[in-house]
């Protein structure tokens, strides 16, 4: 049976060579996030139960078997833990044929040429950084490797060739040369109201081995269907299973199985697909349903707010009232004047009802805010 190998070393250039190794034997492979104390790395290790264990020991990077470890499928490549807000990771596994259906799709949508060079400055343990190696190492690409975003040096990095890269939201705007790109893959939360022009906003998941929609459209081999209000997916990049051996897909819109139930809300109409946010997070209040991705969209417009989130607080009148979480830019805004600019934009009952200025946004590992974890609880509200 194959083993599954656990690379948890600095997140370098030599992670392509590791990959080689471990891909050239039949082996499969899985990051570890090198932010993580040890702690939570030894959950992230419970989830992901590798067969084998790459470290350093010295100057020497080793192997080291792992007894309680469970081997994977022949085919399989990689296995990935779930970057979202909740509290206990899942782990999902790609396989080879799937991780090549997304790197060749990515590139032949972005035009991916021999003059172009990513940058991948996204932790590896997640998918969204994992995928720029994996496409570069399969499509042939050169490809540059930082252990995470310092915006100096991957400004110097587009100057010294680096042509395509992928970022969260959060690290954009401390970019100040976006421009210097041919193309930046943006994704993990919803994007900022404004982008620049070479910007390419993008939606997926781990389950799919990383974005499958792109500005709005899906790639090509990529099909979307809605039920109930829900986003599904059928594509070739599909992951195969869960690590804990759960399927992957259901039965989606047209009744056949191979569809990933995504858990995002949204609609898919003349070939564009709108995402409104993950149908969990839905704030009900006084029997209007509001999406939290639509108001912070336009909070984070509002000159005095450098970072804002939004989510629910229960409300004994309302049901559900809706919250914002504000890093002040300056001077706090108050809740009247992130009222009025609100109801400029969407309906009144999307207006917050309450206003918490805060000092930073809890976020996790993957740079995308928790939402659950705003009220320091995991169960909030």
């Amino acid at each position: 049976m194959p083993e599954l190998v656990a690379i948890d070393v600095a997140q370098d250039a030599r992670l392509v060579e590791h990959l080689e190794r471990i891909w050239g034997r039949g082996d499969a492979a899985s990051v570890i996030d090198q932010r993580l104390g040890p702690a939570a790395r030894d959950a992230q290790l419970e989830v992901l139960a590798p067969t084998r264990h790459l470290v350093a020991d010295g100057a020497e990077i080793v192997e080291r078997h792992v007894a309680t470890g469970r081997g994977t499928e022949p085919g399989d490549a990689l296995v990935v833990c779930t970057s979202g807000s909740t509290a206990s990771p899942r782990a999902v596994t790609l396989t080879h044929d799937a991780v090549m259906a997304s790197a060749v799709a990515i590139s032949a949508r972005l035009g991916v040429t021999d003059k172009d060079r990513w940058l991948c400055c996204l932790p590896c343990a997640h998918v969204g950084g994992l995928a720029v190696v994996t496409r570069a190492l399969l499509t042939g690409t050169p490809v540059e490797i930082h252990d995470g975003f310092e915006p100096e040096r991957v400004a110097r990095a587009a100057r010294e060739g680096a042509t395509l890269t992928s970022l969260v939201a959060t690290v954009l705007g401390r970019l100040d040369v976006p421009e210097a790109f041919r193309r930046i893959l943006l994704g993990g939360a919803a994007p900022p109201s404004e982008v620049p022009p070479n910007v390419v906003t993008t939606w997926g998941m781990t389950e799919t081995g990383s974005g499958v929609v792109y500005d709005g459209v899906p790639l090509d081999g990529v099909e979307i269907g809605v039920l109930d209000g829900e986003l599904y997916v059928k594509a070739p990049m599909l992951a195969r299973a869960y690590r804990d051996g759960a399927p992957i897909d259901a039965h989606g819109p047209d009744g056949t199985r191979g569809w990933l139930a995504t858990g995002d809300g949204g609609t898919y109409a003349s070939g564009v697909v709108r995402v409104h946010g993950r149908l969990a997070d839905v704030i009900t209040t006084g029997g209007e349903k509001v999406w939290p991705a639509d108001v912070e969209s336009v909070l984070a417009a509002h000159p005095r707010i450098a970072e804002v989130a939004v989510w629910k607080r229960r409300d004994p009148e309302w049901g559900e009232r809706v919250v914002a979480w504000v890093v002040p830019r300056g001077r706090a805004p108050t809740l009247e004047e992130l009222r009025e600019h609100v109801t400029a934009s969407l309906a009144p009952w999307a207006a917050p009802k309450e206003l918490v200025v805060v000092s930073a946004l809890p976020r996790a590992a993957s740079g995308k805010v928790s939402r659950r974890l705003l009220d320091g609880s995991a169960d909030a509200p």
